[in-house]
């Protein structure tokens, strides 16, 4: 099975991809389904800091198989454009509650979904509440210190960047 291979910390540490199909499934799944939005996934990249791809972020904890967490970040545009979709259209207000409150929602289903399927394979999560982090230039703390996959997507709101860090050593 193919992997990517990141140097961290002097230890040498693999992600295989089998981590990483079921949360790009799980993106493409929720927001098709909840947001009538079509997204096109990109080539996945590792992270080398922790400044956040956008300007909303939520950010959910996992321990279980492994610990880690999971980010979905986007351009506030974009995460407010598909939080209004899933509203039916409301209008809302930039970096308002009904944002954060649907980045949190949004974070938590994909991260549900792709424990699911992870879950099939063997590798049992469990996942915390949601975390969501607004503004500019905003920092992720992922909790393993372990390389940080990029799985990028673009979508007609705008791109969105997931990010997975498990310490699968």
């Amino acid at each position: 099975m193919p992997s990517l291979d990141a140097k961290t910390h002097s230890k040498r540490r693999t992600l295989d991809v089998a981590f990483i199909n079921p949360f790009l499934n799980a993106v493409i799944e929720v927001l098709r389904t909840m947001a009538t939005t079509e997204v096109e996934p990109g080539k996945p990249y590792l992270k080398e800091d922790d400044k956040a791809r956008g300007d909303v972020t939520g950010l959910i904890a996992v321990t279980g198989y492994s610990k880690g967490s999971f980010a979905l970040t986007f351009p506030e545009p974009c995460a407010r454009a598909i939080i209004s979709t899933m509203l039916g259209g409301e209008e809302l207000a930039p970096y308002g509650n009904d944002v954060r409150d649907g980045v949190g929602e949004l974070t938590n289903m994909i991260a549900g979904l792709a424990r699911r399927d992870l879950a099939h394979l063997g590798m049992k999560f469990h996942a915390s509440v949601p975390e969501v982090m607004m503004g500019p230039e905003h920092t992720v703390e992922h909790l393993a210190k372990a390389p940080v996959l990029c799985i990028p997507f673009t979508c007609p709101h705008g791109d969105i960047v997931v990010e997975v860090c498990l310490d699968i050593s």
